[in-house]
């Protein structure tokens, strides 16, 4: 349902987006003259656990409807995507996949295919089947607790794209280890925006809209009305929320970004954060903040995931040879930010 509609200015429209500062908050210092403050549709709802907005340049055709549809779409992904339902089409291929072939909706298998390229191409940084150990360390319904050594090792033996097979011919996906589950959250948001995406510029024909789902992803259709460079997203630093870290004019770009926040366990006088190393069953420890920016708003969630975990030198590594990918990371909370391939005219560092 959806529960928000607002009129707004582009100067106004700030702090939407949790782990994102606001969007058009304040507008990079690019453009020989600033843009007019023309006015913005916002349509939100609450679907995958926070709040998708969709930002529609008012006077836009259609634009009421357009965003209602795009809506619309993200809620029809959450029933299959979600683990929280035992009716939707993961939590059937958890409980069948260790059985026997299980057949998967078309777009669904090539989701699946992303991320086993992103787990391959990140040593295993990302990896969609930690859920047996999302739910060893109490991140699926709580409470969120430190497993002891044996529950660790035992989640680890059901978590690695190595124990899933995808049939491309049957779009069929088998799992080879008993207790093996597949958790989207790490890539969900951002499918979802690049789904609706989809809705707004091919059923409706929308050339600019930008869209959030809550604190770490945001895909950006087109430009802000009266801007060549894109929409102005900034980011904001994950340890001071009234400090904004960076902006980012995006332009038919998805932005992911995964960040330390004051959730956390203690543990032996550490302090325990919520993003878990697939690898080694403890959650990441390092990095204070990565965003990615990539041609897709799932890639970007997805390799912000894996950026986090790997830090900083691997993170580079990986965007010397994916040209396409730019990121800012933080891997100490007083240190300046890392950009990787981003310009001047695409990123803008606070001082």
């Amino acid at each position: 349902m959806i529960n928000r509609r607002d009129f707004l200015r582009s100067r106004t429209l700030a702090h939407t987006a949790g782990q994102v500062l606001g969007v058009l908050d304040a507008v990079a210092e690019i453009d020989e003259e600033p843009s007019a403050e023309a006015p913005l549709l916002r349509v939100s709802q609450r679907a995958m656990a926070t709040h998708f907005e969709v930002v529609v340049p008012f006077g836009t055709p259609h634009a009421q409807r357009a965003a209602e549809d795009a809506l619309a779409e993200i809620d029809r992904l959450e029933s299959q995507l979600t683990v929280y339902r035992e009716s939707s089409e993961i939590s059937r291929l958890n409980a069948m996949a260790s059985f026997a072939p299980v057949p998967v909706e078309d777009r669904l298998f090539g989701l699946l295919q992303l991320a086993a390229r992103i787990h391959a191409e990140t040593e295993g940084a990302f990896d969609i089947t930690s859920g047996a150990l999302i739910k060893t360390w109490g991140f699926f319904k709580g409470p969120r607790r430190v497993p002891s050594e044996v529950e660790r090792t035992h989640a680890l033996e059901r978590v690695g794209m190595a124990h899933v097979t995808l049939d491309q011919e049957r779009h069929q996906v088998r799992f080879l280890r008993p207790g093996l589950e597949i958790n989207l959250g790490s890539i969900g948001k951002g499918y979802a925006l690049d789904r609706a995406t989809e809705v707004l510029a091919g059923s409706w024909n929308l050339p600019s809209a930008l869209l959030h789902g809550g604190q770490s992803s945001v895909y950006a259709m087109g430009t802000e009305p009266g801007s060549r460079c894109g929409w102005p997203v900034g980011i904001r630093h994950p340890w001071d929320p009234e400090k904004r870290m960076a902006t980012v004019n995006l332009r038919d770009r998805g932005l992911g970004t995964s960040a330390a926040t004051f959730q956390y366990l203690e543990h032996e006088g550490r302090k325990l954060g919520h993003i878990l190393d697939p690898r080694t069953g403890w959650p990441a420890e390092g990095m204070v903040s990565a965003s990615v920016i990539a041609p897709t708003a799932a890639e970007a969630d997805a390799l912000a995931t894996a950026f986090f975990i790997l830090g900083v030198n691997k993170a580079r590594a990986y965007c010397e040879v994916h040209p396409e990918i730019g990121a800012i990371l933080l891997d100490h909370a007083d240190s300046a930010p890392v950009v990787l391939n981003l310009t001047e005219m695409e990123v803008s560092i606070a001082s």
